[in-house]
């Protein structure tokens, strides 16, 4: 017979409840991965040592030359390949196609970890409709956003957009971009070489500009012309920095004319004086001497009757053997051919065919692309040295132009390895560290204590891109590990299948 006295029940039930504590407390303790024999290229640009790095919680921890295991943590050997902050996109359109491919394969495997869309002018509007689209379908990058000028344009406008705005749709927009902001934008995003926004004058992107500083804003552009009247385009860029208070960014720069190739110096000279007058001017660039938009974009004046204008283009801007059509839905049979090879087939001077071929798309409302060959590699390599300028991609997910899936295994791969363009620290501080503080993150692009553990570890002397005009979705390789916000979500050639990515919303102001 087993005799219970009060005492023994009220000392178990003491230990029950001291062991179900202990239970507790050991499963609220994160726990946490080492990451040791790596070589650590901060993001800052420093030169790299070999060490180590502890994440606990989607967080950094410690970085070191000689962290040791502890007891009960995970522990992955990096091979002596180099870890570097996840890469930060800052012009980016692969929310297109994202949400069906939540992998983010073409991102992953170059070791992008967060993507900026909203950009050339286009965003979702409110904003709150993208963050919501990322709480039901997680992705697994991170993505942030900034307002579109062109759709603030089109909804206060509407189809009446061919003229300046008046005060009280300037208003009208402002207070839309104010709500946007409230909702953490990283500020305006401009395409003022696309439909409506070329058709505002700068003074109506200035006050819009007013309207993201008292929030901490910042503005990036696609500029109104990058070829024929770039100086002037420069200008206005500048204009809005000087008069609003706010960064400035030049999306994807380029020389797109032959007559402006090894002017590069000319256009970084511009951007120091300003940074100089006191504005925080910026640029980020992509690693290919073609780009890819409509085939409007190349008469800015919009005049599809324009002969003229149209071969005067084709002489000196874009010849038509490096005009190839990439998406054409109102005749999908040109797609991949050249307009020097349409035009060809069917006996018809260039400069008629091109105008024809706008016309015909736009009486049937039917989506066209075009890759332009039109910049010089030397321009390329002089732009992407500035210490102001940081990488990004403008490719998208499944795309038609090999950006998307290549850029920054390229830059790695051809502009430090084998051109010697960038030292592995400054290419490495120019995709994560620099384009952090571009964008405004203050909480990832570096390898520090404390901030968020968006990694990627690569093989310096393998990493390649892959992707080109004819197979532009293939996918680049030497990145052998990737972890968003603490969680990994690529490891030995594929995703894992885990959707960590977030939504980042524009810090508050301090």
């Amino acid at each position: 017979m087993i005799v219970v006295t009060r005492s023994l029940l009220r000392a178990a039930a003491l230990l029950t409840c001291a062991l179900s504590s202990n239970a507790s407390l050991a499963a609220a303790e994160p726990v946490a991965t080492l990451i040791r024999n790596v070589v650590i290229l901060d993001g800052s640009g420093a030169p790299s040592y070999p060490g180590a790095l502890r994440i606990a919680d989607g967080r950094i921890v410690e970085v070191g030359r000689a962290l040791q295991a502890r007891p009960g943590e995970q522990v992955h050997d990096g091979n002596g390949q180099v870890l570097a902050p996840g890469f930060i996109d800052t012009h980016s359109h692969h929310e297109r196609g994202l949400f069906k491919k939540r992998s983010g394969d073409e991102l992953l495997s170059q070791g992008v970890t967060t993507i900026v869309v909203g950009q050339d002018g286009s965003s979702e509007l409110p904003i709150g409709k993208l963050w919501r689209t990322l709480e039901q379908a997680p992705v697994a990058v991170n993505v942030a956003s900034y307002t579109g000028h062109n759709t603030l344009r089109s909804t206060v406008i509407g189809k009446n957009y061919r003229r300046v705005s008046t005060p009280q749709e300037i208003t009208k927009m402002a207070e839309l971009l104010a709500a946007d902001m409230r909702d953490g934008s990283l500020g305006l995003s401009s395409g003022l070489g696309y439909d409506p926004g070329i058709y505002a004058d700068i003074a109506e992107v200035v006050e819009l500009g007013k309207a993201t500083a008292p929030y901490g804003g910042r503005y990036i552009s696609h500029i109104r012309n990058e070829n024929v009247t770039l100086w002037k385009s420069i200008d206005e860029l500048l204009r809005v920095g000087r008069e609003a208070r706010i960064p400035v960014q030049l999306s994807h720069a380029k020389l797109s004319m032959v007559s402006l190739w090894g002017q590069a110096p000319k256009l970084l000279a511009m951007l120091d004086a300003a940074r100089a007058e006191g504005i925080d001017a910026t640029l980020d660039i992509y690693p290919y001497e073609y780009w890819q938009s409509t085939m409007t974009v190349a008469l800015p004046e919009r005049d599809f009757n324009d002969v003229t204008a149209a071969r005067w283009v084709l002489a000196n801007t874009i010849k038509p053997d490096g005009i190839r059509f990439t998406t054409y839905d109102a005749d999908r049979s040109i797609v991949g051919k050249t307009l020097a090879q349409v035009a060809a087939e069917r006996k018809a001077d260039p400069a008629e065919l091109y105008l024809q071929l706008i016309r015909d798309a736009k009486a049937k409302g039917a989506k066209e692309t075009i890759i332009g060959t039109s910049m010089s590699g030397a321009d390329i390599a002089t732009l992407m040295r500035w210490s102001h300028a940081n990488i990004c991609s403008d490719g998208e997910t499944n795309g038609s132009h090999p950006r998307g899936a290549g850029s920054y295994a390229r830059v790695l791969g051809k502009y430090v390895r084998e051109d010697r363009v960038l030292t592995l620290a400054s290419a490495v501080n120019k995709m994560s560290g620099m384009a952090a503080d571009h964008m405004g993150f203050k909480d990832r692009g570096y390898l520090r204590p404390g901030l968020v553990a968006d990694l990627v570890l690569f093989d310096p002397a393998t990493i390649q891109d892959r992707a080109t005009v004819a197979t532009p979705n293939r996918l680049a390789t030497g990145v052998s590990q990737v972890w968003v916000n603490g969680e990994v979500t690529w490891s030995a050639g594929r995703p894992t299948g885990k959707y960590p990515g977030r939504a980042l919303r524009r810090a508050a102001r301090e």
